[in-house]
């Protein structure tokens, strides 16, 4: 995580493997390595709006979006929604890179 400067975001790059969760429907998801996650969960009282959830702008390639980090199990998952993956060809099993700004 770099220093905001004159009011920029933070920002965070790591790459991922994207994989899907199966419950009352499919949803897929990058998980932040435990390195950037515990930089997260350091500085996440400034961050989240509730319930450990961080909000974050993301980028994927081309593709940018706003979505929120979710915690668990000690590490923050990234939620991909359809349309990135569409626009990103992305499908399980695939490792992206991924860069977040914290707002």
């Amino acid at each position: 995580m770099r220093p905001g400067l004159g009011g920029e975001p933070v920002g965070l790059e790591f790459s991922g493997e994207v994989f899907e969760w199966r419950g009352p429907a499919p949803f897929y998801f990058v998980t932040v390595p435990q390195e950037e996650s515990r930089l997260i969960k350091s500085v996440s009282s400034l961050l989240t709006y509730g319930w450990g959830v961080i909000p974050v702008r993301v980028r994927i390639g081309k593709t940018e979006w706003k979505t929120s980090l979710f915690p668990k199990d000690g590490l923050y998952l990234l939620p991909l929604k359809d349309k990135v993956r569409e626009a990103e060809s992305l499908g399980e099993g695939d490792t992206v890179m991924v860069r977040l700004e914290f707002p």
